[in-house]
Formats: C-alpha cells, structure tokens, sequence
C-alpha cells in the first residue's frame, strides 16, 4: 500500500542518513574548495580538522534538516518508482530496460520538489565551518605578516545560523524560488542519478532471486542497493559538484561565484581542470552505497507492512 511505501521510506532515510552524515559533510566541503584556497587534502583529513576545530557534533553540522526532510524525499523517490514500474507495465509482463529508466527518470523529477530545498540549507550549514576555518587561517596569516600589532588583522570569528535563519532570509529576499536555488542542477543530477540506479538495481536483485514471485534475500537487496548506488553517484557527480557550486550562498576568500550551470562549469574547467569534477566522488560514494543499501533492505523487508498490520491487533 502507498502509506506502507512512504513509511518504509522515511525509515530507511532517517537510519541511512545518521550513519553517513560525517562523510556527506566532507563531500560538501571537498567539492566548494576551490585550488589556491584548499584547506583539506581528503576526507580523513577534513573529517580530523572538523573534528578538532568544531568538536564531534561539528561533523553533524546541516543532519537536523536532512534529517527533517529526508522522510519525505526518500518516501517519494522509493514510491514515485513503484507507480511509475507499475504503470509502465504491460498486464504484469517484465519491464524492457528502457521503461525502467522511464520509470526511473519520473521518480528522480518528482524527488526534486523535496531534495532542492533540503540539499539548499543543508549545504549552507555543512559549509559554514570550512569559510569561518579559512578565514581564521587568512587573519593569522596576516598577523604573522604584519611588522606590527596594530595592522595584524582580527581573528575571525564564526557566526552560528540555523536552517530557519536561513530559510526565513531567503523567503524574505527572494521569495519561494530562493529556496529553489540551483534546481536545473539538482534536476542534472537527480534524473540520470534515478535512470542508472532503479535499472541497475532491479536487475541485480533480481539475480539473488530463486523464484520471480519470491523476495530476494535482505543481503542481496544491500548488496544490490550498495552497488548500484555508489556506481550511479559516481557516475553523476560531475552534476553534483555543479549543484553544490551553484548552492552555496557563501564564498571563501577569493572563490569564484557563478551564474548558472554553463558558467560553473566553465570556470571550474578552466581553473581548476576536469578532475575537478570527480572531487568528492570518493566520499560520495561512500554515502550513497550504504544509505540505498539500508533503505533497499528496509523497503524490501516491509517494516511498515508489519506496523500496519499491528495496528488492527492492538486496537482489538
């Protein structure tokens, strides 16, 4: 049933997201640095520095957004799939691959009503310790420059906001669609992320099925979910560090800003170089293989089959 679908949904999203947070905060920070400004050479390395400089729950810094709106954005991709398979089958017959991908590329557009807004603040607050890091780093390097004490620069001190802060800013200065801030990229990555991964997924669950009326086991569907995720990450994320330039309302010092995708993108092409698009590929990876991997196990034991069913017991 479609309340069972959005339940075992939001449950996977909310255990995925707790466990792969920290590895999510380092992509984001890995994909806005920018060459000249670079504070972190990997993903131990701004896991160490965030650590050190903001204390451990300064790895969780954005989870409490993603954690709010995670629930429905996975209830509406895992669902949005299962309507789209179910209409694009013919009297139950198998779907060929190209009705998958439709089915998948529906489900990545309708997720985007969710994942823009969520992904939009959530990358404000990931980031926010990165720019406050560099520019602490710029006033000490000018201290250390300055011949005397009355030119050396003030530390810079960070100015904690919140999702609402920000979220009220923006509604105030732009309205709705400054929430919606970079919704062409999300779409770029979202979509051909849905095509790759519900194929993919499908196929490879399919192999650990003994019986094509029988579930597959739960290992498989995490394995499955595992590698079809990471491989359709990484193949998109280009897109995403597109996305991720294209968010962040704030800037370190001397970074670039952009004025669309086409500008990003060729900026960061010629500035940076076409490597430049694979960063964060690493950590990216390491997010999506597990979370998709949870949320297939999830969605395919049928937690909320069994809540349901419950229900009736325990009125009785």
């Amino acid at each position: 049933s479609l309340p069972a679908k959005l339940i075992n949904g939001g449950i996977a999203g909310l255990i995925g997201v707790t466990c792969v947070f920290p590895i999510d905060l380092a992509k984001t920070r890995l994909q806005n640095q920018q060459n000249g400004q670079r504070m972190y050479t990997s993903m131990s390395d701004c896991l160490i520095k965030t650590i050190r400089s903001e204390g451990y729950f300064g790895m969780y810094r954005g989870a409490a957004v993603n954690l709010t709106l995670v629930t429905p954005e996975k209830a509406i991709k895992l669902a949005a799939n299962d309507f789209f398979r179910h209409h694009l089958s013919k009297d139950g017959k198998k779907l060929t691959l190209l009705r998958e991908m439709l089915a998948g590329c529906g489900a990545g557009t309708c997720q985007v009503i969710v994942t823009t807004p969520m992904e939009m603040l959530k990358i404000q607050l990931q980031d926010a310790g990165r720019i406050a890091a560099q520019k602490k780093l710029m006033a000490a390097q000018a201290q250390l420059s300055s011949s005397s004490a009355a030119g050396a620069a003030e530390p810079a001190v960070e100015t904690r906001t919140t999702a609402t802060q920000i979220t009220r800013e923006l509604l105030r200065s732009k309205g709705i669609a400054g929430l919606y801030k970079g919704l062409g990229a999300t779409l770029l990555r979202d979509v051909p992320f849905s095509i790759v991964y519900f194929p993919l997924f499908a196929n490879l669950n399919k192999l650990g099925q003994k019986d094509p009326n029988v579930k597959a086991p739960f290992y498989v569907s995490f394995l499955s979910g595992c590698v079809a995720g990471s491989t359709a990450a990484v193949a998109v994320n280009p897109c995403d560090v597109i996305k991720t330039r294209l968010q962040s309302l704030q800037r370190g010092v001397n970074e670039d800003t952009y004025s669309g995708i086409l500008d990003c993108t060729k900026k960061i092409w010629q500035k940076e170089g076409p490597m430049a698009f694979l960063k964060g590929a690493y950590c990216r990876a390491l997010v999506i293989a597990p979370l998709f991997g949870i949320a297939q196990v999830v969605y395919f034991i049928g937690i909320a089959e069994f809540l349901l069913d419950m229900l009736p017991k325990h009125r009785a």
